[in-house]
């Protein structure tokens, strides 16, 4: 299990002088729009730091560089499964779901839609915000679950992009706390690698892997892609406050989609001897399997300890946030926050994985528009 949190401010021309928050993340991190007139929480966590000083750093250039959030952008299948449509096929109901879930509608990918496509969509709107070129770009982070390419699906984003000059692109595999820790590296990638220009996406398509007759988990999984620009910026105006990230392998009995047993398992014999070879089928995984109690357990005991720790980090109280982005929509989100004072952004839609806070990001800019404040694409 997994959980992480941190605060992220978005600060150049078109998210400056229109977003003020910063932002926390659990996968925990803190992030602020600018001068932390306005402070957001974004919190997620999964099943399954600490801040080093510039007097502690033995390389200069860590504390040379700064970083900010320029642009964002998402993108969803066409698609859409209510709730209503899930209970023709399992044993539920709107006001079930909703009540318990906050969740009333779910993306699926169909047709020419995919991971990749979902993923360049919103990766181009985060480059027309931020109004970065592709081939400025220096790093391609693709936060996801679930590639398309057993060697990651990095490479197909940033062919997709039309980016010319081959700037380095992997995957980074962490589930729900998969952007978080995307942004995470993306800092370090720009404090420690002289990297300027940093795409970091999140995206899944788990409705690939829900068993859609378990009411369990068929009710909670959808696809969606969002993406965002990190940009280096003078060490004055750097955006990242801290973080908190943490994992813990116990929980991965609670919350998983492993590999099937294969065949070649029993290929061999005890003696070393070949049986059958080669085996029948290849290797693939199961449907998510998760225990929703512990899972819930986990979180309302984490999340809150996760989102302390990066405000601690941060120098800041709870009494300072603003907006919190959190990660489900559920009803433990009470639970989760009922010690801080900010106002919670829920999305209403699935439990995309990560991808969740860049609708979250897009609901805040919908709640703030009449203030100016400039909407995630």
């Amino acid at each position: 299990m997994a959980n992480a949190s941190g605060f992220f401010s978005p600060s150049v021309p078109s998210l400056r002088g229109k977003i003020k928050p910063s932002i926390g993340v659990i996968g925990s991190g803190i992030w602020s729009t600018q001068r932390i007139s306005k402070r957001v929480v974004c919190s997620g966590t999964i099943e399954g730091s600490e801040k080093i000083s510039s007097s502690q750093s033995q390389l200069p250039r860590l504390v040379s560089k700064g970083c900010k959030l320029v642009g964002c952008g998402s993108a969803l299948p066409s698609l859409q499964i209510s709730n209503n449509d899930l209970a023709k096929i399992v044993d539920t109901s709107d006001e079930w779901i909703s009540v318990r879930t906050g969740i009333r509608n779910r993306r699926v990918i169909t047709g020419k839609d995919s991971l990749i496509t979902l993923s360049a969509e919103a990766a181009s709107k985060a480059l027309q915000m931020a109004g970065v070129d592709p081939d400025d770009l220096d790093l391609v982070l693709m936060c996801t679950s679930t590639p398309e390419d057993l060697f990651g699906s990095a490479p197909q984003v940033q062919k997709a992009l039309g980016c010319k000059r081959n700037p380095l692109a992997y995957d980074i595999t962490a589930a729900c706390s998969g952007f978080v820790l995307g942004l995470v590296s993306a800092a370090c990638h720009i404090r420690g690698g002289g990297f300027k220009n940093v795409l970091v996406i999140g995206a899944d398509t788990l409705s690939r892997y829900v068993d859609w007759t378990d009411r369990g988990t068929c009710i909670l999984f959808g696809d969606a892609a969002g993406a965002v620009v990190v940009q280096a910026c003078d060490i004055e105006d750097d955006g990242l406050f801290s973080f908190d990230v943490n994992s813990d392998g116990e929980g991965g009995r609670h919350l998983n989609a492993s590999i099937k047993d294969n065949e070649v398992d029993h290929a061999v014999g005890s003696n070393g001897s070949v049986l059958d070879f080669p085996p029948k089928r290849h290797a693939n995984f199961s449907c998510i399997h998760m225990n929703g109690k512990e899972v819930f357990r986990f979180a309302v005991r984490c999340v809150p300890q996760s989102i302390e720790s990066a405000l601690e980090k941060a120098g800041l109280t709870g009494s300072s946030i603003d907006w919190l982005l959190l990660h489900q929509n559920g009803s433990e989100n009470e639970f989760m926050v009922k010690d801080l004072s900010g106002r919670v952004i829920m999305n209403g839609i699935d439990n995309d994985s990560q991808i969740h806070f860049h609708l979250c990001l897009k609901a805040l800019g919908s709640v703030e528009s009449n203030r100016e404040w400039t909407r995630c694409p």
